[in-house]
């Protein structure tokens, strides 16, 4: 049965903008963690075409939206017509959180943010030390930005030569020159180079949808790269336990999902809107529950 809402006249909106958005779990999720700390706002979600983006971004200020979640294909058009951005946005090139105060929308990412505190929860520390990825998209470019942002010595970055590999390469050279951090971009299709990579990372992480539908039996990591010490995290959720993961347990590796992802990330996005914690844990029982 569907959260029920009691709507007034100082009830705060929320929204995600984005298309498709009508199968998002952004509404109950939200609406639930407002209920559970007894928040007067309301989560929504509107369809929202890239023609339109500017029309919206200036009417949601004007009407006085609290804030509102972006996802694809949006989360770059957005930003020209904000006010301010975070730093991790900025870098990122990339928006899913704004929060409206003060008369600015203000940019934010919390992808990258969401990914770190999702390893901290598990127990793995990898700020000072060295880490390689794959994938260098939406979800990648968070995860590595986010990594360099907090202090990760060393990132390998692995994707392949795309149309847009130039344009990460310059993005990841301006990134390391900004945070210190030796972050380098390699071509995916170099399996010696990538081995190399791994064998003297402490974290393995895949960035890309190998692993979730229709590419479930799909890894980007051979069974034999791992290592002891090696901790494997993956950004994909469903299914929660991916191939690359359950190999990673098979061989008593430290494995950890892309569901907190997820989860802190929308959490993080909640603490810009409120200034509350989200109860991720209620959260996760109340939806992600088998």
């Amino acid at each position: 049965m569907a959260e029920k809402l009691s709507i007034s006249g100082h009830t705060k909106t929320i929204a995600l903008i984005g298309s498709p958005v009508e199968h998002s779990m952004s509404p109950a999720m939200h609406n639930a963690a407002f209920d559970k700390m007894g928040l007067d706002y309301a989560y929504v979600v509107f369809d929202v075409q890239p023609d339109d983006v500017e029309a919206v971004v200036k009417g949601m200020k004007a009407m006085g939206f609290a804030g509102y979640n972006v996802t694809m294909p949006l989360k770059t058009l957005v930003l020209p017509y904000l006010d301010e951005l975070s730093d991790a946005a900025a870098l990122m090139g990339a928006v899913n959180t704004v929060v409206v105060k003060d008369g600015k929308a203000i940019g934010h990412n919390t992808d990258g943010a969401g990914f770190m505190r999702n390893l901290k929860e598990n127990g793995v520390d990898i700020v000072g030390k060295k880490m390689t990825i794959v994938g260098a998209g939406g979800a990648g470019s968070a995860v590595f930005t986010q990594a360099a942002l907090d202090g990760v010595k060393e990132i390998d970055v692995y994707n392949i030569r795309d149309s847009f590999y130039e344009a990460t390469e310059k993005r990841i050279g301006e990134l390391a020159a900004k945070t210190g951090c030796n972050v380098t971009l390699h071509d995916l299709d170099d399996k010696d180079d990538l081995r190399a990579s791994v064998a003297s990372s402490q974290l393995f992480v895949n960035a890309t949808r190998v692993g979730m539908a229709p590419m479930e039996d799909g890894c980007t990591l051979d069974e034999d790269m791992l290592h002891d010490g090696l901790a494997v995290a993956d950004t994909v959720y469903n299914p929660r336990k991916t191939k690359l993961l359950a190999m990673a347990e098979a061989h008593g590796n430290k494995a950890v999902n892309g569901l907190g992802m997820l989860l802190w990330q929308a959490a993080l996005g909640e603490k810009i809107w409120t200034g509350q914690e989200m109860p991720v844990s209620y959260i996760e029982e109340k939806f992600y529950t088998d």
